[in-house]
């Protein structure tokens, strides 16, 4: 018992031994306020870049991929549902929206430099940005898609002959991936000439 007592008393004293101007103590504490201050910021900036209003405040966004999903399913329906930019195009889980936020980094290189700032240079990069987007959800399994789109929940009597087959043999047993099939779900496809099966 007393081994313990001086152990804690050594321990105190240490934290309040003054360093060259403030105690350990101090120097502790304040390091868990700025720490809690600085990840409050952080989460506050995350969510904030998170929003449709964010995705669209640039221009390249808002006058060409935008206005396309305003014509589709995903924007207007029957159920009032509507998906918004970071529904389909950033992850919910934290680790793989910080992956998902760094990838997008890249986004903002092409802002500065100008690289599809005028409809002409959208719509030339157009194939390529799409092959990008698709080769992503296709190695994270759609993840965005099944965020909504459970497939544990899928009522295959309610689909079309074709789509439940699908979805009962090559989206169950892990062949395909919702993007395999839904290219074009959202935004207007590229030119796909030369693309197997298209």
């Amino acid at each position: 018992m007393k081994s313990i007592k001086s152990f804690f008393k050594r321990y105190w004293a240490v934290l309040r031994r003054p360093s060259v101007h403030y105690s350990l103590g101090a120097l502790t504490l304040g390091g868990f306020i700025a720490g809690i201050i600085f990840w409050g910021g952080f989460n506050t900036a995350l969510e904030a870049t998170n929003t449709e209003a964010f995705c669209i405040s640039c221009h390249e966004m808002e006058d060409n991929v935008f206005m396309e999903i305003k014509d589709t399913i995903h924007y207007s329906n029957r159920s009032g549902v509507r998906a918004t930019c970071p529904d389909c195009h950033v992850p919910h889980q934290w680790t793989d929206k910080i992956a998902r936020k760094m990838q997008a980094s890249k986004e903002v290189w092409g802002k500065i430099f100008g690289t599809i700032s005028t409809r002409e240079k959208f719509l030339e990069k157009r194939r390529e940005l799409a092959e990008h987007e698709w080769a992503r959800l296709k190695a994270n399994d759609s993840l965005e898609c099944r965020n909504c789109h459970n497939f544990d929940y899928m009522d295959f009597t309610r689909q079309g002959k074709r789509a439940a087959e699908f979805h009962s043999t090559a989206l169950a047993s892990g062949e395909a991936t919702c993007i395999d099939c839904h290219k074009g779900i959202a935004h207007k496809l590229p030119d796909m000439r030369g693309v197997p099966g298209w």
